[in-house]
């Protein structure tokens, strides 16, 4: 093979979009002959693979990029590729502030990248970011795990919040058709993955830009539809998906998600801020009364329901009344989980323009008390699993205390127990739980 006895290295940043990119690409840097190496400093070839969703994941990104430019003045044979949403928004920009760089690809070109390095190989300083109709993934990802898998359903986004930076880099919604994901899952079942993550940046909107309605008048490809479709694939134990967005979430998906066994009870549906003004000038679409009644619906059908979520402290404008709106939400909801960061200007976004942003101090000031109450709600929904057996999938070792293997709940509560790796990788057991904390449990194995 032409790239034989070469190495790559891949660090990704950011969302499950991106992890799943980057698998992506990984698969097709395999098939091109490179083989897969830790260490960065001893890689031919080095991707990052990037967000731009907070300002200081950007800046990190730069400071590793420094650090191999440097190693291409002595080493000039080094390829260097910046993907993802900081190539997307940067582009030839990047190639002025590291002028070492060999490639930039926006995420729409995860795919071509053999066709773009091999412009790269032939000479060319390459970057590819404009717009285009995502070729269908026949790639074979290098999967980071033999346990579970990520499979795209849609890339893009067309919502404006006035905060967010991703539909300028991710492009416009495009949906793959209900027959390459069945095929991709059957193909993953077949090689033995038990679960399954349905992804898109706002999962809920599947399949709007395919064709077609039922005789009622409904659209024929919606989430929903999709689920009845792909859930009881052979091998596929397990479904989920994410992210989901409030405007677009249905009680006919709850119900679904209810009826079928193997989708898990666990809905991730960010809602950003609990005060409606806020809402309304980050133009989300609902208020935090329908976010209440959706969270209130989903306990009717599964009360146990795990409901993780995210938020934002700190928008611009955002009164101290409005911020405890946010934490009074928290309070109410009992969030499994809530991710949670300080507003972050971004580039290209409304917000970011306008002359109310709050200082760094009153931000993370906020910050740091939504964190508090987050950690208090996930341990008080943490309390359930005391004394009660739960099925863990098991996914790996526990790395930092080897006796023992990791796995996750269908409430997707990370769960730790003894056990030897060989023996449980890829298995479903039976745990009771002896010991909890906010955001994971521990037990016992049952026989």
């Amino acid at each position: 093979m032409k790239n034989a006895n070469k190495k790559y290295n891949i660090v990704t940043f950011g969302c499950q979009m991106n992890k799943a990119d980057s698998e992506r690409m990984a698969g097709v840097l395999e098939k091109m002959g490179f083989e897969a190496e830790s260490d960065p400093n001893l890689a031919d070839l080095v991707l990052y693979n990037t967000c731009t969703i907070r300002d200081n994941a950007e800046q990190k990104v730069y400071s590793y990029l420094g650090r191999q430019a440097k190693r291409k003045h002595k080493q000039p044979d080094l390829t260097l590729v910046v993907a993802g949403c900081v190539a997307q928004q940067e582009g030839e920009q990047l190639l002025r502030r590291v002028p070492e760089l060999d490639l930039v690809m926006g995420p729409q070109h995860a795919n071509r990248l053999e066709d773009l390095l091999q412009q790269v190989f032939d000479g060319s300083q390459v970057v590819a970011t404009e717009p285009i109709h995502i070729i269908e993934d026949i790639t074979k990802p290098r999967r980071d795990s033999s346990v579970t898998a990520w499979v795209n359903i849609i890339y893009g986004c067309n919502e404006r919040c006035s905060y967010c930076v991703v539909p300028n880099v991710r492009g416009v919604e495009q949906s793959r058709t209900p027959e390459a994901i069945k095929a991709e899952m059957t193909e993953l079942g077949r090689q033995g993955y038990k679960e399954i993550t349905l992804l898109g940046q706002n999962i809920d909107a599947y399949g709007r830009d395919l064709p077609g309605s039922t005789p009622e008048g409904r659209h024929k490809h919606t989430l929903t539809d999709l689920l009845y479709y792909v859930h009881d694939i052979p091998g596929i134990d397990r479904l989920r998906f994410s992210t989901s967005h409030p405007r677009y979430f249905t009680e006919r998906l709850i119900k679904a998600c209810k009826e079928l066994p193997n989708v898990c009870e666990h809905f991730h549906i960010p809602f950003q801020s609990g005060d409606n003004e806020i809402l309304k000038a980050m133009k989300r679409g609902y208020t935090h009364e329908k976010y209440r009644r959706i969270i209130e619906t989903i306990r009717e059908y599964m009360p146990d329901a795990s409901i993780t979520a995210d938020a934002i402290a700190g928008f611009p404008g955002e009164t101290e009344e409005q911020f405890e709106h946010t934490l009074q939400l928290i309070e109410d909801m009992g969030f499994d989980l809530v991710n949670t960061a300080a507003y972050s200007p971004r580039p290209a976004t409304p917000a970011a323009l306008w002359d109310n942003q709050l200082s760094e101090s009153i931000k993370s000031d906020r910050l740091q008390r939504l964190n508090r109450l987050v950690t208090v709600t996930a341990e008080a929904r943490s309390r359930r699993y005391l004394g009660r057996e739960v099925e863990v999938l098991v996914e790996a070792q526990n790395i930092k205390d080897p006796t023992q293997v990791l796995g996750r709940t269908r409430s997707n509560r990370l769960t730790f127990f003894p056990g030897k790796i060989e023996e449980l990788i890829g298995k479903t057991v039976k745990v009771k739980i002896t010991e909890i904390r906010a955001f994971s449990i521990t037990g016992e194995l049952q026989k």
